[in-house]
């Protein structure tokens, strides 16, 4: 029978399993995956326009086909999570399959769900399953589930991936061998890694966890803003141009050490470039201007938190394609006063540091101290002065054609949002724009697009 909300019709929902079985047993979860069980499923997806030739139904048996294939080669996402006697969590790859769902908002256009130049519209959210779900959660609930909405002039395809399973590198891996096989591959053009032998897979530390499961370790209740802040190629060379001809300056110096024509060493003692990058000038600008719109004391500190893709950072490298979590958070710490009395050059600097420093022995030592202290992600912001900005503009997000072009907009579900929660997505113009999904307290958001010096690089997204 369908179900309804007021924006939304659930025409059907099935499972889809692999269409070959797995090769597999089971996975042991990961240093990097463990601490993720607290966190929500992670919540991404893609607007399309309507297909030209085909309707509907045809449609959602091509989605279901093509699934089926690329479940086939990613087996870990047919599976169920597994706790063994000892406290160990696995992937157990038993084929048991994922939830498919069809749904109908034929009232919603292309142009509402973009909603340029305001709030991501509350629709959004209902264009995924598992809403606010933990993932520790995958002991009993599919891994994977992807829902198809027809809308009156396009389609949205939202996956929802447990966390503990991806991270963002996976999960867009799986988006777009998704994409293929609707396009009639039958292998991804890049086949996960599922190898375990790595630093990241401990022997014996076990991550204690409440009778029941963890809960989310942030408020779900707060009441939220969310816009996408469109930012060209242009204007970012601009705002990495004003950070990089401050980096002169006696202050910039004495943050980014001794510097040459060639760089210097950073933490896996490669050389580092001196250069800050496009990257970290928006990071460094969001940071001084939302600090400046949450009013705060000059003594009050302030934290960026950056999640990092570790795969490159480790000596030996892991696999480009190594499926699960391989991600740390680098913290940046400092005092709004000295944020907002300092440059661009200077905020973006302690970013730049702080990266280019997190090589092989930074990335070891964060496991190590894991293993001493298991622990879950403490996701939020609990001194609501924080920012954890995640996801990355060089995510091949725009790369998921289904076979009758590229997706329109990238959009994200309520999963993971709280106060100081920012989500970069590459530009759909490619070139090096981007897209950042910014949650904040109404009040400071309204504090932020009243800054000048922070609107003047946002462009309009038609």
């Amino acid at each position: 029978m369908p179900s309804s909300s007021p924006s939304l019709t659930i025409i059907s929902k099935s499972t889809v399993y692999p269409s070959s079985a797995a090769a597999a047993s089971s996975l042991k979860l990961s240093v990097s995956d463990l601490p993720m069980l607290s966190c929500h499923y992670i919540q991404k997806g893609v607007l399309l326009s309507a297909p030209p030739l085909l309707n509907f139904s045809d449609l959602v048996l091509l989605f279901k086909r093509a699934l089926s294939l690329t479940l086939s080669h990613f087996p870990a996402l047919a599976g169920r999570l597994s706790t063994d006697p000892l406290g160990h969590v696995h992937i157990l790859c038993n084929d048991a399959g994922v939830d498919f769902i069809e749904a109908k908002a034929k009232h919603l256009t292309v142009r509402g769900v973009l909603s340029p130049d305001r709030d991501v519209p509350d629709c959004v959210k209902q264009f995924f399953a598992f809403d606010r779900t933990v993932s520790y959660n995958g002991h009993f609930l599919p891994l994977l589930a992807v829902q198809i909405t027809e809308l009156a002039d396009g389609v949205f395809v939202g996956c929802t991936v447990n966390h503990a399973v991806t991270d963002g590198t996976s999960f867009w891996h799986f988006f777009n061998a998704f994409a293929e096989a609707a396009q009639g591959s039958k292998r991804p053009s890049n086949s996960p890694d599922f190898h375990r032998e790595n630093v990241f897979i401990s022997p014996s530390a076990v991550l204690r966890l409440p009778s029941g499961g963890p809960a989310a370790t942030f408020s779900q209740d707060e009441p939220l803003r969310e816009r996408i802040f469109h930012f060209s190629r242009a204007a970012i060379l601009k705002m990495k141009l004003v950070a990089n001809s401050a980096g002169v300056s006696p202050a910039v110096a004495e943050i980014m050490g001794k510097q040459s024509n060639d760089g210097f060493k950073a933490g896996n003692n490669k050389v580092a470039p001196t250069e800050i990058s496009s990257f970290q000038s928006l990071c460094g600008k969001l940071w001084r201007s939302v600090t400046r719109a949450r009013k705060l004391a000059p003594s009050k500190i302030t934290t960026f938190r950056m999640a990092v893709n570790c795969r490159h950072r480790l000596e030996p490298r892991l696999e480009p394609y190594y499926f699960g979590n391989a991600i740390q958070s680098i913290p940046t710490v400092a005092s709004a006063g000295e944020l907002l009395s300092h440059d661009l050059g200077w905020c973006a600097g302690l970013l730049h540091r702080n990266v280019v420093a997190h090589g092989d022995a930074t990335v070891r030592r964060g496991v190590e101290g894991w293993e001493r202290e298991p622990r879950l992600f403490p996701l939020g912001n609990f001194d609501g002065a924080s920012i954890t900005m995640g996801s990355s503009p060089r995510f091949p997000m725009y790369e998921n054609d289904f076979g009758w072009g590229r997706p329109l907009a990238v959009r994200s579900g309520r999963a993971n949002k709280f106060d100081g929660k920012i989500s970069a997505f590459p530009g759909r113009e490619g070139g090096g724009s981007v897209d950042l999904e910014v949650v904040l307290a109404p009040e400071t958001m309204a504090g932020l697009e009243n800054d000048v010096e922070f609107m003047q690089y946002v462009s309009s997204i038609e």
